[in-house]
């Protein structure tokens, strides 16, 4: 039996946006190729994790309308990890939700990605970077991108990672409508439909595609005016079925100091850029009340230059 924590690990599980979205081709395996900007944001969930003994993974939750059974995939992440390693012990581990479900955020991937961050820890399995990339691209495309976070360009179904070091402190103003949830997969299956006659084929298409993102990724990151829109392909398909997301776009365009917006992700949440938090701030301050008459939660982040945090 290795020598383990006996102590409680607190992890900080952020939430991402996506600065681009571009569905390029559908690839062998029936996922979507996709071309992405990801970015962690300062809107955190945070996981509390110890051992037990009995060999069980064992999760509770502040949220009520989150499944805590072998469906979640902070479970399924604690149990490929169990089995990978073949160990026999187990871990209590409480989920404080601040990520709304459903939203666009990958909060799900998050703690996913969390949970095997902590857990290695917790079973002091030294498990290495890529190992850990590995086993998260078994659970869900989003998730390898919060081992490490930050900014990346993100290929392929979203495993293909490479990291950008970027120095950006925009501030981030969330709006989205509680009542509303998108599903992610029927969202990708309605653009497929739609649009697979723009995809792209071959791998030198492909490659040339992820080239030109590279090549143009520092400046399609500088938000100087409002002729910089972000791309999101899902958008065309979730504006034309939730209002809540025309709502929410056409608030954020009339902020007198937003540099940017667009809906993040599959939706429905929606996001505008400031130069900087104070200025976001102040935005939120002003049209508060506005924004929850029109039954939008709202939240103001700043960008995050690493993804899980542990305590």
């Amino acid at each position: 039996m290795k020598n383990l924590d006996k102590g409680k690990i607190i992890i900080k599980s952020p939430a991402k946006i996506n600065l681009y979205l571009e569905v390029i081709g559908k690839r062998e395996d029936g996922f979507h190729e996709l071309a992405m900007i990801m970015q962690n944001i300062d809107l955190s969930d945070y996981l509390e994790l110890e051992i037990n003994n009995e060999g069980l993974i064992k999760l509770e939750t502040d949220c009520n309308n989150l499944s805590v059974s072998n469906d979640n995939l902070i479970v399924k992440s604690a149990n490929l990890l169990r089995k990978n390693s073949n160990i026999e012990f187990g871990a209590n581990i409480f989920l404080r939700k601040n990520i709304p479900i459903g939203a666009g955020l990958a909060g799900g991937s998050s703690n996913a990605a969390a949970t095997l961050i902590g857990l290695n820890k917790l079973w002091n399995l030294n498990l290495d970077q890529k190992k850990l990339c590995s086993l998260s691209s078994i659970l869900g495309s989003d998730i390898p991108f919060f081992i490490n976070g930050g900014t990346q360009l993100c290929f392929g179904r979203g495993e293909i990672l490479e990291q950008l070091d970027s120095n950006f402190e925009y501030g981030v103003l969330l709006l989205k409508n509680p009542e509303v949830s998108v599903s992610t997969s029927e969202t990708y299956k309605k653009y497929s439909k739609r649009f697979c006659n723009e995809y792209l084929k071959g791998s030198e298409m492909i490659e040339k595609k992820r080239k030109n993102l590279r090549d143009n990724v520092l400046n399609r990151l500088n938000f100087n005016n409002k002729d910089m829109p972000i791309k999101n392909d899902l958008q065309k398909i979730v504006e034309n079925e939730n209002d809540s997301v025309i709502q929410a776009l056409y608030l954020l365009s009339n902020l007198k100091n937003c540099l940017t917006f667009s809906m993040s992700g599959s939706g429905p949440t929606c996001f505008a850029l400031f130069k900087d938090v104070l200025t976001a701030k102040k935005e939120l301050k002003e049209n508060y009340k506005l924004f929850k008459d029109r039954g939008f939660d709202s939240w103001v982040c700043t960008f995050l230059k690493r993804g899980i945090t542990l305590f």
